[in-house]
């Protein structure tokens, strides 16, 4: 119910001009309305907007995945040699690949990174000498080199998951046969490290679903820095519940007795073991008494002679972080970070451990998320020393500059909608520099020596920009400029562009809630009707200064006006702001999408009585809550794969807000849909992959039984063969004019 761009080396090589935010629209434009063919066809109207940038260890050539002009999905590797100047394919994902399906392995790892729509080139890791470049394609594993020439790693035909390259490029590693298999680089031959299980539930090296789904966890094996040791995860999944899973497609039916662990139910049972890179010597991590935990992150030091692992209790009202002896296993609670009461531990990958032998460390003890740095053995000073502080959010931590001292984050230190990069000397603390535009929404990653910035940006009327900065913020080099000329995808569309305007109203508590609507342009005297879209759910944020994409501005065109509002419950407001769902999910979140409501109803150019509400996966709940919550309030309600019963998704991201369903049983009672579905008496359209393997078409099935059974009326559409994902150049044609026939039917214009 989440693109990081990764940087490896010091220097890119792009010459950069100025440039300024601005769409460049002349008089001779003529205003072409954008339509949802067009949106959902090929080039993406976002632009050439990279994915995976990379450089390689030598500094010498920057490697980025780029979708092909006729394919929006499809990934090829390109590269830019800096000796050349030339940018030149690695790897044609057409002519390399088979183009054979993937396996349901590998298919159900995409859905678990939300890029199950992607085809081609998805990950890649340069060897450490820069000469060959590893990628996994269409389930095979291939070596190529930069003049093309591609060898097929044999051992690892069939089902591979997981492949990477250890950090000094000795080793090959994947995951095959639910098992961790390793091999010398410059041969042919790989061998299984772990043991042969009888049991098919007993998996190694690979990362559990709940890790995959809700931890942003996708690995189960971790290399140390010097090629010596790997830490490998062990789960057994036999505890873990069976459901039937059905995916009914358009010619063929399949179930899958897929183990999902549903709420209050148990999880699979995880341990961690850490071995040399042939299997031998492998010992076994104490991770406590209890066996019901969670193994939230794994890391080793930067010397590879002390193992990090990150402990996490069931109720995720308390992590542990574990200071492990890679030679024996034996482990010691380093320290505990305990959640605030009636909230809970959101878990990040925004920590960094040092040199020094200190860590730079996210927290939200204070109420919000800020950074810490954690000096372990009875370090002269106070061990732990806040670094960032305020009524604002760190967002993400970008790098550290260890030879500098100095420290790059991103943070909503001056818009809570348009994060910023800033830069901290350690040293001498002082006022966090500002290094970027505050007119653009931004986001960063670093190179592991925290010498360069790779910094992505955008803005309500720039599509994303992605370019490399130094230290101080100054620009380098771009590494995608997209700029926004005559050739850009969108430029066609520019002279239509409609502005963002934001603003803020309360809520009934007092505190602000931040909204963002998109208008037509307006007739005097004309009410337009609405389109108010939402999420509502925790851990995440819709309003934000950033790029909206073109679907926003189709909705636009049709004369609706776009409209959205973050409710309490959403992300980057501090732990009291977003603990507002805290055993309380479908409640405050409605009352504050109904605040809106009336907000847009008191508007002198909409027509309240043609608001439309709409939302997908927790949006699509919301949807089912509000309409329950204040019938005749909206003119009709679109739900897309909703959760109706709380008890049908999964541990650790329900039981986090929901506590155990065994314990509170009157908490889920109150959160499910299905209760008060009968009170649904505004026109509802029902939307659902039938092949979800998230929302589980039984959430629908469930709806659909109860609704018939109230005699409610409604309308669906379900879509074979898809899963949490109803997406594509036709499907999603199909379904935006299936929405918008049923609000032309619900609420015609007048």
């Amino acid at each position: 119910m989440r693109l990081l761009l990764t940087l490896l080396a010091a220097t890119c090589l792009i010459p950069l001009p100025a440039f300024a935010d601005a769409p460049p629209v002349t008089a001779q434009q003529t205003a072409t309305p954008l339509t949802i063919e067009r949106v959902f066809a090929s080039p993406s109207l976002n632009g050439a907007v990279p994915r995976g940038v990379k450089l390689s260890p030598d500094g010498r050539w920057l490697a980025v995945l780029r979708a092909r002009a006729d394919d929006r999905e499809r990934y090829d590797l390109w590269g830019f040699d800096r000796n050349s100047g030339k940018w030149t394919m690695l790897v044609d994902s057409k002519a390399l690949g088979s183009g054979k399906e993937l396996t349901e392995a590998e298919k159900m790892q995409r859905e678990r990174q939300r890029i199950g729509d992607l085809k081609g080139v998805v990950s890649y890791d340069w060897t450490a000498d820069s000469k060959a470049i590893l990628v996994p394609l269409d389930g095979d594993l291939f070596l190529v080199n930069l003049d093309g020439y591609a060898r097929l790693l044999p051992a690892a035909r069939g089902e591979v998951l997981n492949p990477a390259m250890s950090p000094r490029g000795t080793y090959v590693s994947f995951v095959q046969e639910r098992g961790l298999w390793t091999g010398k680089t410059g041969d042919a031959v790989a061998a299984p490290i772990t043991p042969t299980e009888p049991a098919d539930t007993v998996h190694w090296g690979e990362a559990e679903f709940v890790a995959q789904e809700e931890m942003a966890r996708t690995t189960g094996y971790w290399w140390a820095p010097d090629d010596s040791r790997i830490a490998v995860e062990r789960f057994d999944d036999a505890p873990v519940g069976i459901v039937t899973r059905t995916a009914i497609g358009a010619e063929s039916t399949k179930t899958f007795q897929q183990r999902y662990p549903v709420a209050g139910s148990p999880n699979s049972l995880v341990s961690l073991h850490v071995m040399k890179p042939d299997g031998s010597g492998a010992v076994k991590v104490d991770l406590g008494p209890d066996p019901d935990i969670y193994l939230a992150r794994v890391d080793w030091a930067p010397d590879g002679k002390t193992l990090y692992v990150q402990r996490e209790n069931r109720a995720q009202s308390k992590l542990d972080m574990l200071e492990v002896d890679p030679a024996t296993g034996a482990a010691q609670v380093l320290f505990t970070e305990l959640a605030a009461a009636g909230s809970w531990i959101n878990l990040t990958d925004n920590y960094r451990f040092l040199k020094d032998g200190s860590l730079i460390w996210w927290s939200e003890r204070d109420g919000f998320g800020h950074l810490y740095r954690y000096r372990p053995n009875n370090y002269p000073e106070s061990q732990w020393q806040q670094l960032t502080r305020g009524d604002w959010v760190v967002t993400g931590l970008a790098g550290v500059d260890q030879k500098a001292g100095r420290l790059y984050f991103t943070a909503t230190k001056g818009d809570v909608l348009a994060p910023q990069v800033y830069s901290l000397d350690l040293a001498h603390q002082g006022q966090a520099e500002l290094l970027t535009d505050p007119a653009f929404a931004h986001s960063a990653s670093m190179d592991k020596a925290g010498q360069t910035l790779l910094i992505s940006r955008s803005s309500p009327s720039r599509p994303p920009q992605v370019y490399a900065a130094d230290g101080t913020g100054k620009r380098i080099a771009w590494v995608e400029e997209n700029k926004l000329d005559a050739a850009h995808p969108y430029a066609p569309y520019l002279a239509s562009h409609r502005p963002a305007t934001f603003g803020t109203i309360k809520a009934a508590d007092g505190t602000e809630l931040h909204w963002k609507m998109i208008t037509p342009v307006m007739e005097p005297g004309k009410r337009y009707p609405v389109f108010f879209e939402h999420y509502g759910g925790p851990h995440a944020q819709t309003v934000t200064r950033g790029w909206g994409g073109g679907l926003a501005q189709a909705i636009v065109a049709r004369g609706y006006i776009y409209f959205e509002i973050d409710n309490r419950g959403s992300a980057n407001r501090g732990v009291k702001f977003e603990s507002a769902l805290n055993r309380a999910m479908g409640s405050v979140e409605v009352v504050d999408q109904k605040a809106g409501a009336m907000f847009l109803k008191g508007l002198p150019y909409v027509d309240g009585s043609r608001i439309a509400t709409y939302g997908w996966s927790y949006g699509g709940y919301m949807t089912l809550k509000m309409l329950e919550a204040d019938p005749g309030l909206y003119a009709a309600g679109i739900a897309g794969a909703p959760v109706t019963k709380w008890e049908l998704y999964d541990t650790h991201y329900t039981e986090r807000y929901l506590g155990d369903p065994n314990k509170e049983p009157q908490v889920y009672a109150g959160s499910d849909a299905l209760g008060d579905a009968g009170k649904i008496a505004d026109p509802l359209l029902l939307i659902h992959g039938m092949a979800d393997d998230n929302v589980v078409f039984e959430n629908s099935s469930m709806l659909i039984a109860k609704l018939q059974a109230e005699a409610v009326p409604f309308q669906m559409m379900l879509y074979p063969g898809y899963t949490h994902r109803v997406s594509g150049p036709k499907i999603g044609v199909h379904l935006w004019e299936t929405i918008f026939a049923f609000l032309d039917r619900e609420m015609p214009a007048k």
